[in-house]
């Protein structure tokens, strides 16, 4: 008889046999920069995580730095939105502002800029709203102009989040045109149609004013089509892919870290992240043991990179695990 307890008899014994080790620098912190406040205001829906202002985002980055984490992607809320968007690509709106002040203080930790529209549209959706459609192609355009501008800004990678058909291979030849040949692309490749987005859309203040995005965000029920997104966004130039959500999604991930020999990033998203805040206030869970399970089965099952929004709490979790 195999006797597996053999090598679980104690902490030293269980780490030195461990399969799965999380790394700090794997994980990227999300952050939300408001251009409608003027200090830091919680987001109640997502305990913990606040929206800034940018007088107010050295503090919150000196911590990101601190940790030991590898960077943070960005979300910009504008003051004002319009049916095209025009705020997303000014080369002065509040994203762009932010991404050039986290480099000028902090150059060396990597800044993604998430590309879509709806945090920047009077209608809330990620494209070109025409008669109640969302249309793909006049949206590519407003992307490529997204995606270039905040390049200029000092954007370290560009990660379209739309899911318009094509938008990789078009913003792949809008940033090699524009002098941005080794800006890395990181494809929200298999992004579903999730009900766990809900705190972000609070978050973001991007909810959709009609409709839903079922009609370009994938039904959650597709994993063949997920591994056909993922591979056309590579064949169209994606440096990295994502898959989000993460948990509810860790066979897509598996099957994609097995079939692409390409970074796999994972979203830890706004839905599970608030699911274990309010449970762990409740008494019902221990967090920082739900939390380090949760990350690490997102890389067991294959994931390269993490994006979540556990990512400050993690990295001292594993600090004091190592």
């Amino acid at each position: 008889m195999q006797r597996f307890r053999r090598l679980r008899t104690n902490e030293a014994m269980r780490k030195m046999v461990r399969e799965t080790r999380l790394c700090k620098s794997e994980l990227i912190y999300p952050i939300f920069i408001s251009e409608n406040i003027s200090k830091p205001t919680i987001i109640e829906s997502m305990p913990g995580i606040f929206q800034y202002p940018i007088k107010d985002l050295y503090e919150l980055i000196k911590q990101v730095s601190d940790s030991g984490i590898s960077g943070v992607l960005i979300f910009g809320i504008p003051k004002e939105k319009d049916e095209q968007a025009s705020s997303a690509y000014d080369d002065n709106g509040i994203t762009q502002q932010a991404i050039r002040y986290i480099k000028s203080e902090f150059p060396h930790l990597l800044v993604i800029a998430d590309v879509c529209l709806c945090e920047y549209t009077s209608h809330g959706h990620c494209g070109v709203v025409k008669d109640g459609i969302i249309l793909n192609d006049p949206t590519l355009p407003l992307l490529c102009k997204m995606a270039v501008s905040m390049a200029k800004a000092g954007a370290d990678i560009i990660a379209p989040s739309d899911m318009m058909d094509g938008r990789v291979a078009a913003i792949r030849s809008s940033l090699d045109e524009n002098g941005f040949l080794y800006t890395p692309i990181m494809s929200y490749s298999a992004k579903f149609a999730s009900v766990y987005y809900t705190p972000f859309r609070d978050a973001a203040q991007s909810a959709p004013a009609f409709g839903d995005r079922k009609t370009y965000q994938m039904d959650p029920a597709n994993a063949k089509e997920a591994l056909r997104e993922i591979a056309d966004d590579i064949e169209e130039g994606a440096d990295i892919v994502m898959v989000k959500p993460a948990l509810p999604y860790l066979d897509i991930i598996h099957a994609a870290s097995k079939r692409y020999d390409l970074p796999i990033a994972a979203y830890n998203v706004s839905g599970e992240y608030s699911m274990v805040k309010a449970a762990s206030q409740l008494g019902w869970i221990d967090e920082k043991r739900v939390v380090m399970e949760n990350l690490t089965s997102i890389k067991r099952a294959g994931a390269n990179i993490i994006i979540t929004y556990h990512a400050l709490d993690a990295a001292k979790w594993i600090d004091k695990e190592n």
